[in-house]
């Protein structure tokens, strides 16, 4: 299994994406009492070839693997969707996944 589920369905020129990703997303007060460093994904982006469909900054205050959805205009059916999370500690993980 990879770091992230990804779903996504065009219908009308829209696009629907499901995403769920996984990762622990310690927050400060979390990772104090487990004497740990905080680690939580700090931001997303999501591209169909070059362009951006989809960029957001996240804070602690997702839960563990959070899951997410967005949705976006366009013709992409059997084009690439790439999405990237980024978080404290600088790990990027990167995935794709073709749009049905």
């Amino acid at each position: 299994m990879g770091n992230m589920k990804i779903k996504a369905k065009e219908k009308n020129g829209i696009v629907k994406v499901k995403v769920m990703a996984k990762h622990d997303m310690l927050t400060y007060d979390q990772a104090k009492k487990k004497g740990k460093e905080a680690n939580f994904i700090t931001h997303i982006t999501a591209k169909v070839e070059d362009r951006v469909v989809y960029d957001v900054s996240t804070s602690q205050f997702w839960s563990k693997n959070p899951m997410w959805k967005f949705k976006f205009r366009g013709n992409d059916k059997g084009k690439k969707l790439t999405i990237t999370w980024t978080d404290l500690s600088g790990k990027s993980v990167t995935e794709s996944k073709k749009i049905k």
